[in-house]
């Protein structure tokens, strides 16, 4: 309780902000607290394009209504930034530089006093080029500073009862694409529509990677053997969304594996 109290604290800092609201686990639990210290002086702002499955877009909504906080959708169309569908290692950054400079135009032109995202404390050791677009842009992260780990996050959110305590780690479409492959709107919607067959197959961490025309599924430990179970199941709904051949990765899930390929002069010279 003493975490949660802090990060209420650290809130009160601020009088009416804006969070960047994608609906998931981290920004919906800042979402929650936030609405219990600023009442209604906050709005949610969600942003909608061509790397944010459908579904994705519907439960932001859906969870802005169920705790009551006003909701925004802006389009922040990256795939139009000059250089973004090349798919470079520091595409995120890009990406981020976009969203949040529409969202810091917002918060500026109607009187909030500032700009929230959910990034959380183990967020800051992995290699991600949109904190630098964050940084510049000024948005800060509550969990972050609080100390809060995706666990902590997942803990407290299971006491406030909300619907994303145990839904998966998500992030945009285009990074399940390897750097250097071209992003395409066609590639992007096959993805979109492959996992979303596999989380109806009731899949609880996984992500599609698309290499071209394979499709390689990684899937946490604890569901490799049903995932092979399902082997037939899973081929079938991968090349009815578009790809010709499918694979399941021995090494399971990881949080940003495309980094994999990046050696650490690269990640630096990024960041």
């Amino acid at each position: 309780m003493e975490k949660l109290n802090n990060l209420k604290d650290y809130l009160r800092k601020y009088n009416n902000p804006v969070i960047a609201f994608s609906g998931g686990v981290d920004s919906t639990f800042l979402a929650r607290v936030a609405k219990d210290v600023f009442g209604d002086r906050l709005l949610l702002i969600t942003a909608t394009s061509s790397t944010i499955p459908f579904y994705e877009l519907e439960e932001a909504k859906a969870l802005a209504v169920m705790m009551g906080i006003q909701h925004r959708i802006i389009i922040s169309e990256e795939i139009d930034i000059p250089g973004y569908v090349n798919n470079p290692p520091d595409r995120c950054y890009f990406c981020k530089s976009e969203l949040f400079g529409k969202i810091r135009y917002i918060s500026e032109k109607e009187g909030f006093d500032a700009v929230f995202d959910g990034s959380n404390a183990e967020d800051m050791k992995d290699y991600r080029p949109g904190l630098k677009a964050k940084k510049e842009k000024g948005v800060i992260s509550p969990l972050a500073e609080a100390g809060f780990t995706k666990d902590d996050i997942r803990k407290y959110s299971a006491e406030y009862n909300l619907p994303t305590t145990n839904k998966q780690s998500y992030a945009c479409l285009a990074s399940r694409i390897p750097y250097g492959e071209k992003i395409t709107v066609q590639k992007l919607d096959r993805l979109a529509r492959a996992e979303y067959d596999l989380r109806e197959l009731g899949f609880t961490q996984f992500r599609i990677r698309s290499h071209e025309n394979l499709a390689r599924l990684e899937f946490i430990l604890s569901e490799i053997d049903r995932a092979w179970i399902l082997r037939e199941k899973l081929t079938e709904l991968c090349k009815r969304s578009g790809f010709s051949y499918v694979t399941i990765d021995l090494s399971g899930y990881r949080s940003g594996s495309m980094n994999e390929v990046l050696s650490e002069s690269q990640k630096q010279g990024i960041l």
